[in-house]
């Protein structure tokens, strides 16, 4: 079960998929869902994708919160001094919204679309 505010997610910029998975696979044992050339999936522990396109890919690895209520969680990262630096916004499996905390780290939070 989710709970509100805690991690479930991280993202991985990636350069290119095929070295990323192979690497992945070969040093960890991962294997991967691919949803389109540039994002792929994992579940080692603690779920997690790669993303290598050029549009989407963070700098740096982001770390994904969950919520119960999206736009109430939006409410509280504001009022507690967060800076959303990318509205809410749709995906295949929810929607979510990216802020930066008082040190500039981005991290984003989703929910799902439907009930998990």
């Amino acid at each position: 079960m989710r709970e509100d505010g805690q991690i479930d997610y991280v993202e991985l910029p990636g350069l290119d998929m095929v070295p990323l998975k192979a690497f992945y696979g070969k040093a960890f044992g991962w294997r991967f869902i691919d949803y389109g050339p540039d994002y792929a999936a994992f579940d080692q522990g603690l779920e997690g994708g790669f993303i290598t396109d050029d549009d989407g890919r963070p700098a740096k690895p982001l770390v994904v919160l969950y919520a119960d209520d999206l736009e109430a969680m939006l409410e509280r990262v504001v009022a507690a001094g967060g800076v959303i630096s990318l509205p809410i916004f749709s995906f295949p499996s929810g929607r979510r919204f990216h802020f930066t905390d008082p040190s500039g780290n981005e991290l984003a939070v989703w929910t799902a679309t439907s009930a998990e």
